[in-house]
């Protein structure tokens, strides 16, 4: 199906690499996610204000999108997504490249969608970020699926240590 037609269907993803729409404001960025789903420019205006709040960047609505840094570009490709209105939303890499103050953020900003109810599937080598965020994790090496289940279920596979968490991982520090 084509893009549009997945995310008619309530499905959208972020990307890993960041592209905003580098000379457009961050509110005009999470507009034309917002224009997917609704016909009104002054609708979609408004929608993307609030998702701009949502995602804490109503201090550079106004700011050209290439400007910011990669911690709120992040920030900027999670709310387009949002501004489509998702009943599922896929997220690739978002924390990759964030400071500790940015991914604590990023994880606040998930958190905050996942208990209003938003599906999320998230695609992530951070494991430490995983760990505290998930409540079921896929774990895949290679392209094989060597674990499935809880962080803590995870956290204790040999195969999962040996690949990815390395002997000092303890669970409680994630």
């Amino acid at each position: 199906m084509p893009a549009h037609q997945i995310c008619a269907l309530g499905l959208c993803r972020t990307f890993q690499i960041v592209k905003p729409f580098g000379n457009l404001s961050v509110e005009d960025n999470v507009m034309i996610g917002a224009l997917t789903r609704l016909t009104s420019v002054s609708a979609a205006r408004e929608e993307a204000r609030r998702v701009t709040a949502l995602c804490r960047l109503e201090p550079f609505a106004a700011s050209a999108a290439r400007s910011l840094p990669i911690g709120l570009r992040k920030r900027l490709e999670v709310a387009r997504a949002l501004a489509t209105k998702p009943r599922l939303l896929l997220l690739d890499e978002v924390m990759a490249g964030l400071n500790a103050t940015e991914l604590g953020e990023m994880i606040s900003l998930i958190r905050s969608l996942h208990a209003e109810g938003l599906g999320l599937i998230v695609i992530e080598h951070i494991m430490a970020a995983m760990m505290r965020l998930a409540q079921r994790i896929v774990v895949l090496h290679h392209g094989e699926k060597i674990a499935e289940g809880t962080p803590e279920f995870i956290a204790a596979d040999r195969r999962v240590v040996d690949a990815y968490l390395g002997e000092e991982f303890v669970l409680a520090d994630a």
